[in-house]
């Protein structure tokens, strides 16, 4: 999958399948400086991707600021040919004053085996 350079930074599009309902989100940062992958709740209401009771409550850090974060396990986030099935998003506001639908954190990076080839600016599997 080709990469977007906006602004200086890497984006692609993903794909999350909950609950048997797709939906595909453009402006998702690639982040190999994130520990897990986020998505913005505003767009996932849309799948029904809704906090429940036992859904585990995190609170992340990061160079966009600090925010809460809701646990959910998808049935599958697909990033260009990059597949996982059964991977475990955070949701949360993702208000870091620019516009972005997500991050791809490192768990799904190494969870998909990815290589990410900066000079050719791709996403593809190993």
């Amino acid at each position: 999958m080709k990469l977007t350079l906006i602004g200086g930074l890497p984006f692609i599009a993903a794909s999350i399948t909950y609950r048997g309902q797709s939906i595909t989100l453009d402006h998702i940062l690639v982040d190999t400086g994130s520990a897990g992958t986020v998505f913005a709740a505003d767009h996932l209401v849309d799948v029904d991707v809704l906090p429940e009771p036992n859904d585990p409550l995190r609170r992340i850090a990061g160079v966009g600021g600090a925010e809460y974060v809701f646990e959910k396990t998808v049935d599958e986030l697909d990033v260009g040919e990059l597949s996982v099935r059964d991977f475990r998003i955070e949701v949360g506001a993702l208000d870091y004053g620019f516009d972005i639908n997500g991050i791809i954190g490192i768990d799904f990076l190494m969870a998909s085996e990815a290589v990410l080839d900066l000079k050719s600016m791709t996403l593809f599997p190993a």
